[in-house]
């Protein structure tokens, strides 16, 4: 606790997510064909990636399996941006909680600067069981955004999320039907807990991962792919 306050202290004094925000396109590793998407998961380990914070992740069956929580397994590649994130994911049982973090200013070395100074893509179909409200369902910026439609799947079928970083905005598909479409300087509600993210804007080029929350939610990915946006 008291080294996750310092780290926060840090990240307010310095202004380093203000800064992040006009960072240089050379931060960013999302390059290559904007029609071809870059597998970062292999099938077979965790090459590339890297857990921080309590649990962890295995490879079981060719899929990535969440154990415990609450961590983050992050990819290890780099900041990226003006980029897509495709992931597909289901739940072992009829609900449970998971996420993608996006916009991670800094690499990460504990769970809970992502939480503050990154976005949590949710992935929680029913956020009501733990007191929860709408704006912390599937595919919403986590406490942040309200949903544009309903469209996750129940547990355990197949779900996929598309994540688009276009500078500033980002857009959330689930299974092909737009959910979020939140611009840094949207408005968005005051906390209500003090495990929701601090208010504030996020870099255009971060780190991204994939979260694990706890014994009783267990969520496995199948795919973890990005691209380059197409040049307009």
């Amino acid at each position: 606790m008291v080294i996750r306050n310092i780290l926060i202290s840090l990240l307010l004094i310095t202004g380093m997510v203000t800064c992040a925000l006009a960072a240089d396109d050379s931060e960013n590793v999302c390059k290559g064909d904007p029609n071809q998407w870059r597998q970062l998961f292999n099938g077979k380990d965790l090459t590339g990636w890297k857990h921080v914070g309590p649990g962890g992740d295995t490879v079981e069956n060719g899929l990535i399996r969440t154990h415990g929580g609450m961590g983050l397994l992050y990819w290890t590649g780099g900041k990226i941006g003006n980029c897509e994130i495709h992931v597909v994911y289901k739940m072992r049982d009829v609900n449970d909680n998971s996420g993608v973090f996006i916009r991670i200013p800094l690499e990460p070395r504990e769970e809970w600067m992502p939480v503050h100074y990154g976005y949590e893509v949710q992935i929680d179909n029913h956020p009501e069981t733990s007191g929860e409200d709408e704006y912390h369902s599937t595919g919403m910026l986590y406490s942040l955004t309200k949903p544009l439609a309903k469209a996750w799947k129940p547990g355990p079928e197949w779900n996929t999320m598309d994540i688009t970083l276009d500078g500033p905005r980002t857009i959330v598909v689930l299974n092909g039907i737009k959910v979020t479409d939140f611009k840094e300087g949207d408005p968005v509600p005051p906390r209500k807990f003090d495990f929701e993210p601090q208010r504030g804007p996020r870099p255009i080029y971060g780190w991204f991962g994939l979260q694990n929350h706890s014994d009783n939610d267990i969520v496995f990915f199948k795919e973890v792919a990005i691209k380059p946006l197409k040049q307009s």
